[in-house]
């Protein structure tokens, strides 16, 4: 606490000082030799940004979109420079996997899914048997990723391409998404002002990526639109189809918690290393509580060590693969997982 109250002091005092003396608000640029206002930059960059839309624009009408779309779609766009400080500076947690699972699977979301699951089951269940998923999973993305659909981004989407292709750092990936944004528009899938997602353009309850959204995204209750923001339906076949499509098995789970014999070779903790159960168990790995490993020779398992030895370790299975295409975190895998499993076995 005393850290948090000192930095916001020292940011009070500092926004009072560029108050209270406006020469604050200039600087030197030893490239031209001039002194620049930062209200200077904001509009030199709002110009440049403003240009780089009208590009934009035209090389969206070559590529054959409708004008009535992108009258739509860039009738309220905005510069977003939040976007771009996020994407410069993503932050980085040194957790390990025992301090972070507490903040990602509280008490109450543990609760809340389980609540969700039963309210739900109905269609959720027949979902899950018609695409090969178990139900569980698709209820904890849905936790992980958006609470549920709670807290789905209240960025403009193609507001945050634009403004991220326009940053240039990844622009042929932000125009990427941005034209399959466009596609989804002129579908009719859903309007440009109900469009909203994170600050890097994932959207909807499931935060799919255009792209990702153009390939998985499923119309169940038959409107004609695609809907991850409101439907239920759309959502959670969405996610299932997604899951089916990356190789996901309904007869096995995503992994186990396991012990390591103290002897073990680390290099063969890697996801491309895959054994059969019995294979790993002839190396001295046990279940948690030391006994014998499920007797199943249809599962080939790779071990999975997130942080170190004495952290956290899995055996993995085909379902953590199709997880870690989904995110490419292990402590993002591990949530869901670990979601799942007190989906199936509430406290």
């Amino acid at each position: 606490m005393k850290r948090i109250l000192t930095f916001t002091s020292a940011t009070l005092v500092a926004s009072q000082l560029l108050l209270a003396n406006p020469a604050q608000a200039f600087y030197h640029d030893p490239e031209d030799g001039k002194e620049h206002s930062h209200e200077q930059d904001q509009a030199q960059v709002q110009q440049r940004f403003d240009d780089y839309v009208s590009a934009l624009q035209q090389e969206a009408l070559d590529k054959g979109y409708q004008q009535q779309t992108l009258d739509q779609a860039f009738a309220d766009i905005e510069y977003y420079q939040r976007a771009v400080e996020l994407d410069k500076n993503q932050p980085e947690f040194k957790l390990t996997l025992d301090t972070y699972l507490p903040r990602a699977v509280p008490e109450w979301k543990a609760d809340k899914a389980i609540e969700k699951y039963n309210e739900h089951k109905q269609l959720l269940e027949k979902i899950g048997a018609e695409y090969g998923v178990q139900p569980r999973f698709i209820v904890a993305l849905w936790g992980i990723e958006t609470n549920f659909g709670s807290f789905t981004g209240g960025f403009k989407v193609v507001s945050a391409l634009t403004t991220l292709a326009f940053d240039g750092r990844r622009e042929a990936f932000f125009k990427d998404q941005l034209w399959e944004a466009l596609t989804i528009i002129e579908e009719g899938h859903i309007k440009p002002e109900q469009m909203k997602g994170s600050w890097a353009g994932a959207m909807g309850q499931t935060q799919f990526m255009p792209s990702s959204f153009m390939s998985y995204a499923i119309d169940y209750d038959g409107d004609g639109k695609k809907d991850i923001w409101n439907s239920y339906g759309d959502v959670f076949a969405s996610a299932a189809n997604y899951l089916k499509s990356v190789g996901w098995r309904d007869d096995v789970t995503w992994g186990r918690q396991v012990q390591l014999p103290a002897e073990f070779d680390e290099t063969l903790a890697d996801l491309d290393v895959k054994k059969s159960l019995d294979e790993w168990q002839a190396m001295g790995i046990t279940r948690m509580d030391g006994s014998d490993l499920p007797n199943r020779d249809d599962i080939k398992a790779s071990v999975v060590i997130p942080d170190d030895k004495e952290g956290r370790v899995y055996l993995a299975y085909a379902n953590y693969d199709a997880l870690m295409r989904w995110n490419r975190s292990h402590y993002f895998v591990a949530a869901v997982g670990y979601l799942s499993d007190r989906i199936r076995f509430p406290r």
